[in-house]
């Protein structure tokens, strides 16, 4: 009797879970449904107007937008919509927001999907799933196909031992199929994004497919101020608020970067109890996203900040005497994230390329903690170990990329993965000899800067006591409170106040792409 039982109760407990895969995921027979989410004009939609700072790309895609509202007047003439678009760039950039932006002014169905969506276990899953995205899309044609992240499902195929992923590759043939077949698919236009292109499938590139690849680039300055206009529409600005100083104070800021900036600037605002958001709390959102959270809580002994403090001290006045470096942004002691002090430096505008010159200066810059501890304390600790490894990750990139060594000449000794062996292996292009020749060079540009670095100090030697002296006092210097420091000027009260909102220098040239923000970390 009790078996009995027992078999009811487990033939109960599968009916119940078959239950619920029916409710989940439309049964066994649902398994190969596509994914993709359906967003009508009944939901929250975007426009052109809530995207900047990509007004080239717009305008590329302007063109997609007249198709799927007017595609009389490019049948007429017997013109063709491309069938699909590949937007380029960086994270952050806006990829998928400009895809939500082209399906609100086109006032289209669109559907989002992800390339990890498509890719299961059971092979031919994925496939399937493709094959009913296009039936649905064609469905309710005239719309719009989103593939955000299509690398997951897009890679090159054959790579790998083995030859790759048969699922995967499954996957991607049925996409091309669909994007290329016999049957046009009228009306469907599939945009995807990516921040790999060049791990994509060649057929997945080719014109009758991905036609187009539109590049989405960081915003440039014109393109910040827009963008933090956008995002402080919902925010309450206090009177003293600039966004533009904001956005000469950015520069290598991506869109979801300024969101979030704007974001975290609100929140200390209320932390406070404050009615506006004030350009002070912009600056110290500012310097929790480049430098991290303050760790005040970290216990130190008076001889370690001793040391934090000549150390970033070093880093400082090396990088106000050496040629074309970024101005001083600010200088602390207080531990913020992984270090326990550190030095940030900005750009005054946006740079498209550097100098050997500025190469050189940034490793004499990173040396200065280092040479500072020693002329000091004589002595020297492991607190140089980023720092070290950021000037020999310069000095290569100088010898094996940029052909700035006259011995190893214009040539790119630089490795590049094996493509056909997997991403473990890499391919060198020198010889044991140029090797050797390469680590001679690397060791000749760190030792000038190290040099360079050590002059500057000794030279500098007052300097460097008030501006560490400064430090220890104040724990945290902003450019002019530095200069004002190293003169030997008394800061008052007042002095401390004005500092706290750093005014930028207008960017003169604003270009597309940005260097990052340099720090250099104890």
């Amino acid at each position: 009797m009790s078996g009995f039982l027992l078999g009811l109760l487990l033939i109960g407990l599968l009916i119940y879970i078959q239950r619920k895969q029916m409710q989940g995921s439309g049964g066994i027979f649902g398994f190969g449904k596509s994914k993709a989410k359906l967003l009508t004009q009944d939901h929250t939609r975007a426009t052109f107007d809530d995207v900047a700072g990509v007004d080239e790309a717009k305008e590329e895609l302007e063109e997609i937008v007249d198709f799927l509202r007017r595609p009389e007047v490019f049948s007429r003439l017997g013109g063709k919509i491309p069938k699909g678009a590949l937007l380029v760039g960086p994270p952050g950039t806006g990829k998928t927001l400009l895809a939500r932006a082209i399906a609100g002014e086109a006032d289209v169905p669109f559907f989002k999907t992800s390339g990890s969506e498509f890719v299961e276990m059971l092979v031919g899953v994925g496939a399937s799933r493709v094959r009913d995205m296009f039936v649905q899309a064609k469905k309710n044609a005239p719309c719009i196909v989103f593939i955000d992240e299509i690398d997951a499902v897009g890679r090159s195929r054959g790579i790998g031992i083995g030859g790759g992923n048969d699922e995967r590759e499954q996957t991607l043939n049925q996409l091309l199929v669909e994007m290329d077949g016999f049957d046009a698919n009228e009306g469907v236009v599939v945009l995807a994004a990516t921040n790999r292109p060049d791990v994509l499938d060649k057929a997945l590139l080719r014109p009758g497919r991905f036609d187009r690849q539109v590049v989405v680039a960081p915003p440039d300055l014109r393109g910040r101020e827009k963008i933090l206009q956008i995002h402080a529409r919902k925010v309450r600005l206090g009177r003293d608020v600039d966004l533009s100083i904001i956005a000469r104070g950015t520069p290598g800021f991506s869109g979801a970067d300024l969101a979030n900036l704007v974001n975290e600037a609100a929140l200390m605002a209320a932390r406070v109890r404050r009615n506006f958001v004030q350009l002070e709390d912009f600056e110290d959102a500012k310097d929790k996203i480049l430098m991290g959270l303050e760790r005040r809580s970290h216990v130190m002994t008076e001889e370690d900040r001793q040391r934090i403090a000549y150390h970033e001290a070093g880093h400082t006045v090396v990088g106000l005497n050496v040629p074309q470096h970024d101005p001083i942004h600010k200088a602390t002691i207080i531990p913020r994230g992984q270090a326990l002090g550190l030095v940030v430096s900005l750009p005054e505008k946006d740079q498209l390329t550097m100098t050997a010159t500025q190469f050189r200066s940034k490793i004499a810059m990173a040396m200065g903690g280092r040479v500072a501890e020693e002329l000091t304390f004589g002595d020297i600790t492991s607190g140089a170990a980023s720092d070290i490894q950021q000037v020999t990750k310069i000095a290569r990139a100088m010898v094996t990329k940029y052909g700035m060594s006259e011995r190893l000449g214009t040539i790119d000794y630089s490795t590049e993965q094996d493509t056909f062996l997997g991403a473990m292996n890499k391919e060198t292009k020198a010889s044991q000899e140029t090797q050797m020749l390469i680590d001679e060079e690397i060791k000749r540009i760190v030792d000038e800067g190290l040099t360079e670095a050590r002059k500057i100090l000794v030279d500098k030697r007052e300097e460097l006591e008030l501006l560490a002296q400064g430090l220890l006092e104040y724990e945290t210097l902003t450019g002019e409170e530095i200069n004002k420091v190293i003169a030997g000027e008394n800061l008052t009260p007042v002095d401390r106040k004005k500092a706290k909102v750093v005014q930028h220098p207008r960017a003169a040239d604003p270009v597309s792409i940005m260097p990052k923000v340099r720090r250099q970390d104890s």
